[in-house]
Formats: C-alpha cells, structure tokens, sequence
C-alpha cells in the first residue's frame, strides 16, 4: 500500500523530480566527486606524485592534534561561534518585539528595512568599511576620545578581537533573524492578546505570558539549527579583518586550514583539519535536527 502511494506521488509530481536533476547532477560533480581527495588526508601528499604519493595512515591526524596552535584553535572557534549563536538569537528577538510594538507602519518598514541592508553585503564589503570605522584613527575612536574614553584598538588588540568579530556578526545579520521573528508574531492569535486585556493584562505582562511563550517553538528552532555551524565561526569575517598579531585569539578552523593548506602548501595537513571539521560538524548538524524533531517538531523529511 505504502508503495502504491509512493508510486501516485511521484506520478503526479515528476515534472518536480525532473526539475531536480540538474541540481542533482551539480551536487554530484562538485560536492561528491571532489570526496575522493580525502585520502590526501592520509598521505604524505606531494603534488608531483599526486594521488601515488606514500600512505602514512593516521599520522597527519597526530602531527595535527599534537599542535598547540590546533587546540587552540578549535577553542577559540567553539568561543566565537557561541557567543554568535546567542547573540545572533536574542538581539533579533528583542528587536522584533520592540518593532511589533511600534504602530506606525511607515517608520517600522523604514527601520526593518535599514536593518536587514548589512545581510546582503559581503564581508569583502564590509570589511572595508569595519577597517576604517574601527581603526586606531577611525570614526569610533574618535568619538570615544570626545568623550574621554582611550583610543581602543578593535582589530589588533588580542584581547578585544574575538568581542569584535561577534559583535560585527551580530550586526550583520540581525536583521534577518528579525525578519524571521517578525513573521512568527503575525501568526499569534490576536484573541490571545483580546482575553488578556479583558483580564486586565497590560503590554508587558502580554509579553511575558503571551509574546514570548508563543515565539519559543520558533526560538528554539532556530538555536538548535544553528548547532550544526557551531565550528564556522565565520572564515570570511575573520579572514578579512584578522592579522597575524591576534592569531592567539582570533584564529579560527577555517583559517588555519587556508594558512596551512594555501599558504604554506602543507595539503595533507590541511586536509586532514578539514576532513576533521567536517566529521564534527556533521555529528552536530544530525544532532540538531534530531534534537529539532524532538523538541521543536521540525522535520527535513
């Protein structure tokens, strides 16, 4: 029976399968193909030799993890990531319910739309941008020092540089997450709100006990997906504002493989940390889903 019904769906939608194939095919040429040069991973790689060069087994893997840099590295990662996925959750949230409360519709599509303008620009944009906003004779500094405050150096002071990428990467994207949460209060049932004022509730009080609560299926949603890219923290943020003077505290996975792999030509070990990284993350990206299935009802299949 379960195949009979299989077999009618795909009969009346199979103008919608044949529309896949060329994705399909696209996914197959550039993401599984290129598979096979994992065994670079387990090779003591040299390009002449190409794929005919000596297996050495795990041996990169214990070169990589015996590397201070590389543990060092996979925290500061974990940090930024963290600390992004909690910020890029509840500054979002707290802006969608401050727009739902703003009755004029022309000044609340003005500021939504101000708002989400940094989502589409890239980080080679906006880099520019950071690099002279933030620099030790910059926009800010400036007007820090107006007010008596020491110049603060965003983008070369170890201690400040992760705080800096976080931020920015907040700013960047909040106002798609608030897009997201915007569209979740509209399906709230106004009689909700209309019970709650007849009980004599105020704004706050709906808030608390209506707003939020009702956001929370998606709120949890979005935290959990967000676990499978708890090990990107961002390569083309950090890469185009780091140096190597915040290395310590701003070097991430990503560009520790570029470094290694691109720059210093070391393949296999570069490899090896990127075959490490997407083990990792898969874990953690089949973990969200399931956790999303159990606790958020949301299913891919």
């Amino acid at each position: 029976m379960k195949k009979k019904r299989i077999w009618a769906k795909l009969k009346n939608q199979w103008q919608f399968h044949v529309m896949l194939i060329p994705g399909i095919v696209a996914l197959f040429i550039f993401s599984y193909i290129p598979l096979y040069g994992l065994i670079i991973a387990f090779q003591k790689y040299n390009p002449a030799m190409g794929f005919r060069s000596p297996w050495v087994g795990l041996r990169n893997f214990t070169y990589l993890f015996g590397q201070p840099n590389f543990v060092r590295t996979i925290w500061n990662t974990f940090y930024i990531a963290v600390f992004k996925i909690i910020g890029g959750i509840l500054v979002p949230v707290t802006v969608a319910l401050l727009l739902n409360e703003i009755k004029n519709k022309t000044f609340k599509r003005l500021f939504q739309t101000l708002v989400y303008i940094p989502h589409f620009l890239s980080w080679v944009i906006l880099a520019g941008v950071l690099m002279d906003l933030l620099s030790i004779d910059g926009l800010v500094n400036q007007i820090l020092s107006w007010i008596g405050i020491s110049p603060v150096n965003f983008l070369g002071d170890p201690g400040i540089f992760p705080w800096t990428m976080i931020l920015t990467d907040i700013w960047k994207g909040f106002g798609f997450g608030t897009v997201v949460y915007l569209a979740a209060l509209t399906g709230i049932d106004p009689g909700l709100y209309e019970a709650a004022i007849m009980d004599g509730a105020g704004r706050w009080k709906q808030t608390v006990y209506i707003t939020i609560p009702m956001l929370m299926p998606t709120i949890v949603l979005m935290m959990i997906l967000s676990m499978g890219n708890i090990l990107n923290a961002g390569f083309d943020q950090v890469y185009n504002l780091y140096s190597p003077i915040v290395y310590q505290t701003g070097d991430i996975i990503d560009t520790y493989v570029y470094r290694l792999g691109v720059e210093q030509a070391q393949y296999a070990v570069g490899t090896a940390v990127g075959l490490f990284k997407s083990v990792v993350s898969g874990i953690l990206l089949t973990l969200s889903y399931y956790l999303a299935d159990r606790f958020a009802g949301y299913r891919v299949f």
